[in-house]
């Protein structure tokens, strides 16, 4: 059973350096309160695993404008000027993953996959430094699995078991998330007594749960 914790609290868990995946897609589903949390500890040198960087000063923006971040793995960043200007300055180091290769290797950590095959980016720079494989005459990339120390997750409602809920698309990323991370942080809207959610509604099994903590709506 997670432990239910402030999010000052559970923020404090997250140390320097760490490596930290962070639900969402454009803020729809990033944890914001943990997110803000993080940059008034003043965390530093975090490798930030997300599909993108938010808005400036948004979501995932918020540790881009307080210089928190060393490394980003990353869908896109066009949404963010900041990250751009950040990368070009030499101040963030950006790896640019293709959307659906991202989600596919961070699968592939919470699955206990060595990796998957994809014939995106074969023949580009994606594929520099990569193992290319055959099968059936046709080329792939071998893309590994992605894990993490941390993953910051995103639910609507949870019970105190942690078996999760999340609201329409902010469902995104954040149970790939919950399975490819040592230590699952999840911030809720809502949280119920056991037996209050339909088993059926539940996306993420709180087995995957190490906190939960309350946010804002």
């Amino acid at each position: 059973m997670p432990k239910i914790l402030s999010l000052k609290e559970v923020v404090g868990k997250v140390t320097d350096g760490s490596r930290v995946m962070i639900g969402g897609f454009m803020t729809c589903g990033t944890p914001v309160n943990l997110v803000r949390e993080l940059v008034k500890k003043g965390v530093r040198d975090l490798t930030v695993i997300c599909n993108d960087t938010g808005l400036q000063g948004d979501g995932i923006g918020m540790l881009i404008s307080a210089d928190a971040v060393k490394h980003l793995i990353v869908s896109h960043i066009g949404t963010n000027p900041e990250t751009g200007r950040k990368m070009i300055e030499g101040k963030i180091q950006v790896d640019l993953v293709p959307q659906g290769t991202l989600a596919e290797r961070i699968r592939c950590a919470g699955a206990g996959l060595g990796g998957v095959l994809t014939p995106t980016g074969v023949g580009t720079i994606v594929a520099e430094g990569k193992e290319h494989v055959e099968v059936d005459g046709r080329t792939y990339l071998l893309e590994k699995p992605l894990p993490a120390d941390f993953a910051l997750i995103k639910a609507w409602k949870a019970d105190r078991k942690g078996n999760l809920i999340y609201r329409k698309s902010t469902r995104n990323f954040n149970p790939l998330m919950a399975m490819a991370a040592d230590c699952v942080i999840a911030e809720v809207e809502e949280i119920v007594e056991v037996g209050e959610i339909d088993p059926g509604e539940v996306v993420t099994p709180g087995i995957f749960i190490d906190f939960l903590t309350k946010g804002a709506n």
